[in-house]
């Protein structure tokens, strides 16, 4: 039942930073921590989709920076949270020997982390009296920490 609840996490970091959720997960593949070998999510531990998923996050980190990055909830944006939270927690319910449910769960946290990141940055941003900046870097901090926590915790 944990990978469930893993996987739905790992959805929810997807939710607040796409790319993070995936590059996390690749990283635990590659350093060994994700037994994925011989299974459909073997790819995640080869160097090229580690490669790639490490660039796209670091990517990501800058872009959501900027003031011209759209909103987190337009289509585009929602959706390709959504197939990252499915892809990672697809992966993760592959480890537990679940993947659809791993999928399924990653699906409800990368909505849940969507809106609720949304909401919460928002209300920090107003805290900071209106500035963005140190909300968008706690929500950063908040992804990272937390993929990293959630790779670990599986390994």
């Amino acid at each position: 039942m944990a990978i469930y609840l893993f996987a739905l996490l790992i959805g929810i970091v997807a939710g607040l930073r796409a790319m993070t959720a995936p590059a996390a997960v690749a990283w635990g593949a590659w350093l060994g921590w994700l037994p994925l070998a011989g299974t459909w999510a073997g790819f995640m531990g080869h160097w090229i989709t580690l490669a790639i998923f490490t660039v796209l996050a670091l990517a990501e980190l800058v872009t959501d920076q900027l003031p011209s990055t759209p909103s987190r909830k337009v289509p585009v944006q929602f959706a390709t949270r959504i197939v990252m939270g499915a892809l990672a927690g697809a992966v993760l319910g592959t480890v537990g020997g679940a993947p659809i449910g791993g999928l399924a769960a990653g699906v409800i946290g990368a909505i849940l982390g969507t809106l609720g990141g949304a909401a919460v940055r928002s209300s920090l941003a107003q805290s900071f009296g209106g500035k963005d900046l140190p909300a968008a870097l706690i929500e950063d901090v908040v992804a990272i920490l937390g993929a990293l926590l959630v790779v670990g915790m599986v390994a």
